[in-house]
């Protein structure tokens, strides 16, 4: 079983977007018995609540639910645990190296980094503070990133 967890600030927007729509690939795939999907939030300002409604609603209009993700805190075990963690953005990546042992940080990356765009962008911008279409951006670039992810799983561990 290989494990992916998306990392954001308070995991209501980016990283619970990209969880289901990472989910979703992997299950239209017919991989979700080899690929563990979860996201989490390098705060705790959200724990237990759901997606904001923006990100629920931009993602509904691709066809994707986040209604059964709740925002929770990064925790140690994750660090151990998961085999790739992906920051949202540089920040977060910044927070997860200071949280993870040494030996951890091979599996922190940021999320952009799989996805095959030109010019190439290294982070998800935080669409919390902006309009509705902050969150389609972020869908926009999370599909992207996703498919890369999925690629990159699929050849490193031949599934």
């Amino acid at each position: 079983m290989v494990s992916v967890m998306f990392v954001c600030l308070g995991n209501i927007c980016r990283s619970p977007t990209a969880h289901g729509v990472f989910q979703q690939m992997v299950e239209t795939a017919g991989l979700a018995a080899h690929i563990q999907v979860a996201s989490s939030g390098t705060s705790a300002y959200h724990i237990g609540e759901p997606p904001d409604r923006r990100a629920q609603q931009a993602a509904k209009q691709r066809g994707y639910n986040l209604s059964g993700i709740s925002a929770q805190q990064v925790s140690l075990d994750d660090l151990e645990t998961f085999d790739y963690i992906l920051a949202m953005d540089k920040s977060n990546l910044t927070a997860l190296k200071q949280l993870a042992p040494v030996n951890h940080h091979r599996k922190l990356k940021l999320f952009m980094s799989f996805a095959q765009l030109q010019p190439h962008t290294q982070e998800v911008p935080d669409p919390y503070y902006g309009g509705t279409d902050g969150f389609a951006q972020v869908l926009d670039l999370v599909e992207v990133a996703a498919q890369g992810l999925l690629q990159q799983i699929r050849q490193e561990y031949q599934l």
